[in-house]
């Protein structure tokens, strides 16, 4: 038993015990046990969720890190069988030097298999890609008191597809199959470039997500009037040679947890007014590692310490195409007056390829992802920014969310009652008694 366990943006600031086994043949009999004592549990990962999506109704959680084994590789084909609790970071340790990348891959490598399922994780190749779910071969799912299941596009389908971006709601997933991608070096070739406004952005959009794997924008929360959305603008592919090593890039750390935020008005606004200065405003390209590309967070252990004691909520957000353009101005527009954000702010472009889950988050438009520290104005800004989204017929990512209404989640999410039908009945998280109940 483990005790202490939270959500990674520490809001809601609930404490989970965590309960584990050693083997996969131990699972069902700690599921019934910890399900019986306590009415509900659920599966926990790498504590990756921001909000409370991964904490369970009853605070007793089934911690799946220690069923972290590979079981079977296969080189040639670029296929990984792994226990549900091996992380990203542990497969690309094992499969760069191989020749194979993750086909999708979050904004964290430190998110477990059963974890990049259960939330159905994209990333910035979503428009050639779609998301992780796309990729997943087979898993096995255990239910309380059920024989385990293997699920698949062929073999309990309805299970399958309930439980990629299911919220670990329909079982415990504990084995998982995956297709890699070839490549050929370790390092990224990327072109970046600073934009003036959102208008910008959605040019460059257009131009280049097409001709590249991976596409993604910086942008500045604070920038007002006809700065609105500006940013810095980055694709980029594998490289076609070079070196399969891993980079060697040492880790910083956060040793403490201030008792305030060190995001600040201030501290935010020289960092975004630098950062987009910093960056050329002609076309660049450069060679990268793969980890500051994909993951430049991971870099700094327990980063999220620096939002404070009282934690943070990021809010992430999808508007559909027709009207993304005005919603992102309108919605960048309030939280600039609002004052409030984040150094990392993240907007995309996702594509129309369709997700193998029910209730997987992208659709085709742009989504908007930033941190904001806990504070009591807040919830203001959060009822103006969820307005809009409503409005524009968009939705919040629930991996991400510690304050969607119930009525915007079902509207948003109308497959949910698939997911209802399908749930384990011993298993439920505070985010669905507070969405569904």
């Amino acid at each position: 038993m483990k005790l202490g366990l939270h959500s990674w943006g520490r809001y809601p600031d609930v404490s989970q015990v965590a309960h584990s086994c050693g083997w996969e043949c131990d699972m069902p009999e700690l599921m019934r046990r910890v399900a019986d004592a306590h009415g509900s549990t659920l599966p926990y990962g790498n504590g990756r969720s921001y909000g409370d999506s991964c904490l369970a109704a009853s605070d007793q959680v089934l911690y799946m890190r220690t069923l972290g084994r590979f079981l079977k590789v296969d080189w040639n084909e670029g296929t990984v069988l792994a226990e549900a609790g091996v992380t990203l970071a542990e497969i690309l340790a094992l499969s760069i030097p191989k020749g194979w990348f993750l086909s999708v891959t979050p904004g964290t490598q430190f998110v477990t298999l059963g974890g990049a399922i259960g939330n159905d994780v994209h990333g910035k190749n979503h428009h050639l890609r779609g998301t992780f779910g796309n990729h997943v071969r087979r898993f096995g799912l255990l239910r309380h008191g059920q024989e385990p299941l293997t699920c698949s596009p062929t073999e309990n389908s309805d299970l399958y597809a309930a439980s990629i971006g299911g919220l670990g709601l329909t079982g415990v997933i504990t084995w998982v199959e995956i297709q890699l991608i070839p490549i050929r070096s370790s390092q990224i070739d990327s072109t970046l470039v600073r934009f003036e406004n959102l208008d910008e952005f959605f040019a460059l959009s257009a131009e280049l997500d097409h001709q590249h794997e991976y596409s993604v924008a910086w942008i500045d929360c604070l920038a007002k009037g006809n700065k609105t959305g500006r940013g810095v603008f980055m694709v980029g592919d594998h490289a076609q040679y070079g070196t399969l090593a891993m980079s060697e890039r040492s880790k910083l750390r956060v040793p403490l947890t201030p008792p305030v935020s060190l995001i600040n008005k201030l501290s935010l606004r020289a960092f975004n007014e630098m950062y987009w200065r910093r960056h050329p405003g002609r076309r660049t390209r450069q060679r990268v590692d793969y980890e500051p590309f994909f993951y430049p967070l991971d870099r700094v252990l327990h980063w999220n310490r620096i939002y404070g004691r009282k934690g943070f909520q990021q809010y992430q957000c999808i508007v559909p195409e027709a009207v993304a353009k005005p919603a992102m101005r309108e919605i960048l527009g309030a939280i600039a007056d609002s004052g409030q954000g984040s150094f990392l702010a993240v907007l995309k472009r996702c594509g129309d390829v369709a997700s193998a889950g029910v209730l997987s988050f992208p659709l085709p438009g742009t989504s908007l992802a930033l941190d904001f520290p806990q504070t009591a104005d807040l919830e203001v800004l959060f009822a103006r920014l969820d307005a809009i989204v409503r409005e524009a017929g968009g939705r919040l990512y629930p991996a991400k969310d510690a304050h969607m209404s119930g009525s915007d989640f079902r509207q948003a999410y109308p497959a949910w009652e698939r997911l209802e039908a399908l749930r384990d009945p011993f298993l439920i998280s505070r985010f669905w008694k507070r969405v569904i109940a």
